[in-house]
């Protein structure tokens, strides 16, 4: 019965060859291959448990951190000089998520069964995307797959840390406004249906200012409760399906550009992802046009999509990248003319790398001065809703305490 077996080699120029063959033993399929000219380095057998393992959990989101260690511990082996099956066989043994494993081990059965690299990835866009593929594929045709492996774990790594900063930034003021909810709708459910019951027995007058108060107690412990309720869950079903098209995503991504206070934050984020995606693509040998549509599709923006696709249209045509870029309006003059130096000097890349580090820097200002500028807001915000509602019921016993006196 013939097993699987992968082997590595070298031609007459002593150029190292891998591939996978099946033979009736290692001793059978060694013979077979000197008799091919070549010299045998190793033959390995495929090992069953990767051969036969069921691929159970495709289609789970694999963490960024997990692909990023792996893309940079998979550039530092091809680097070494290790085989391309051998380098995936130990990545997936050596991976801590599951779900990434089984993915890796799938690759490698595609890799012996003689598909490219980048063919294999391409199968599981749950992992790797179309940025990842397009630079493994222009890395397998420049033959510098690990010089592209790393920069694609520079990209991830530079992508997450920017996630992480904004949602920091994000995090503090998320949690004050949820605190603040939570305590005025504790008040006014729990607390202020004591303090009527207590007004109402000693028959005092209540101001206006508490009668209200009292009244949306009333309401918010009642049918009232359920009907807002309902319409925040209809509220956020129609937002749901509303962001879901084509004109609803660009609808909100346009709005949320414009936003005050965190509107710039966005933005920046945005030229900061367009500029190092294209920037890497094109150094990594992408085809301009591809690299074009591939940052469309990654920064996550609809306005900056659109706005690719018109630049796409005109690159067809014979212009130039920065000319289209420079009538959206999404695109500052900076981006722009660095763009069109960068063209005009044939390092397009090197420009697109200084703007996302200018980009980068300024998303990391913006940070830190949105933080800074929150917190005291924030803290007076819900310092003063619970003080109102304080002062309202205690409004009351200060009316009934003079009126003693």
């Amino acid at each position: 019965m013939a097993e699987s077996f992968t082997y590595t080699v070298r031609d007459k120029a002593g150029r190292e060859v891998t591939g996978s063959l099946e033979a009736e033993s290692a001793e059978v399929l060694a013979a077979k291959l000197r008799q091919m000219g070549y010299f045998v380095v190793s033959v390995e057998q495929v090992r069953k448990s990767i051969a036969k393992k069921e691929i159970h959990i495709f289609g789970v989101k694999v963490k960024s951190d997990d692909l990023t260690i792996f893309t940079r511990q998979f550039a530092t082996m091809i680097n070494a000089g290790l085989p391309l099956i051998k380098c995936l066989s130990i990545l997936a043994q050596q991976t801590e998520s599951s779900a990434l494993a089984d993915i890796i081990m799938d690759c490698q059965k595609e890799v012996e069964a003689g598909r490219s690299l980048s063919e294999a990835l391409a199968k599981h866009p749950e992992a790797f995307t179309d940025l990842y593929v397009s630079m493994v594929r222009a890395g397998e045709l420049g033959g510098m797959l690990d010089d592209v492996l790393l920069r694609v774990a520079n990209q991830l790594e530079r992508d997450a840390e920017i996630k992480r900063k904004i949602k920091s930034a994000m995090t503090y003021p998320v949690a004050v406004l949820g605190i603040s909810v939570l305590l005025l709708t504790i008040m006014i459910i729990f607390v202020v249906p004591k303090f009527s019951s207590m007004f109402e027995n000693l028959g005092a007058k209540l101001p206006g200012f508490t009668q209200m108060l009292v009244n949306v107690s009333h309401f918010v412990g009642g049918y009232g409760g359920l009907i807002i309720l309902a319409f925040i869950i209809g509220f956020v079903i129609v937002y749901r399906r509303f962001k879901a098209t084509e004109r609803g995503k660009l609808t909100l991504d346009r709005i949320k550009l414009h936003l005050p206070v965190v509107g710039n934050l966005f933005h920046k984020t945005a030229m900061s992802k367009f500029s190092r995606t294209l920037g890497t693509l094109i150094s990594s040998g992408v085809p301009i046009l591809g690299a074009l549509e591939i940052t469309g599709e990654t920064t996550g923006n609809m306005v900056i999509t659109k706005a690719l696709e018109e630049v796409r249209s005109g690159v067809k045509e014979g212009e130039t990248i920065a000319a289209p870029l420079a009538q959206a309006e999404v695109f500052p003059p900076m981006v722009t003319q660095m763009i069109a130096i960068g063209e005009e000097t044939g390092a397009l890349d090197v420009m697109l790398s200084k703007v996302s580090d200018f980009y980068d820097s300024e998303v990391n200002t913006a940070v830190d001065g949105l933080t800074s500028m929150l917190e005291p807001v924030l803290i007076v915000f819900l310092g003063g809703t619970v003080g109102t509602v304080v002062v309202a019921l205690y409004m009351p016993i200060f009316s009934i305490v003079t009126k003693i006196k």
